[in-house]
């Protein structure tokens, strides 16, 4: 089996990886360098969302927190190009959108642990005792990825295969 870098549906994967990424590092530098965020949290948006500040040094949610941002951030690179080295073989472009949005996420979390030494985290929401994690637009597009790949994996894979024992 030969291992492609590239495929049909890589350039749709790259200019959502991209995008993510760009739109990621964008509002990481209006929440903090422009809006100032850390001198203004906690911001009441609504009766159960407020933006934020905090500074994030494990894997997903605060999970695993460690002082050694240089593995996360291998690990984050490692991931990413396997994802890419997936998304070169799809062939739905549900699929290859899906690995763009967690690659561009990735690598924008990836980014701040290089830079800040901690993933920037801004979105809380709440109600009455219950808060949810803080996270940012990277999240948001890791986790949607994930939402569309198993979509692409239960329902379009399902279509699939019926569509062959046709």
């Amino acid at each position: 089996m030969k291992l492609k870098l590239w495929g049909p549906l890589a350039p749709l994967t790259l200019a959502l990886a991209a995008l993510v990424f760009g739109i990621d590092q964008l509002h990481k530098y209006w929440m903090l360098d422009v809006y100032g965020i850390n001198e203004k949290a906690p911001v009441h948006i609504t009766k159960f969302f407020d933006l934020v500040m905090v500074w994030n040094t494990g894997v997903s949610y605060g999970l695993f927190s460690t002082h050694v941002q240089e593995w996360l951030v291998a690990l984050s690179v490692f991931i990413a190009v396997l994802l890419w080295i997936w998304a070169c073989g799809a062939r739905r472009a549900i699929a290859a959108a899906a690995l763009g949005m967690v690659i561009g996420g990735a690598l924008g979390n990836a980014l701040d642990r290089l830079s800040r030494g901690a993933v920037a985290d801004f979105f809380l929401f709440h109600y009455q005792s219950f808060s949810w994690y803080v996270f940012n637009v990277a999240d948001i597009a890791i986790v949607a990825g994930v939402a569309l790949l198993m979509y692409d994996s239960v329902v379009m894979g399902e279509h699939e295969s019926r569509r062959g024992k046709a």
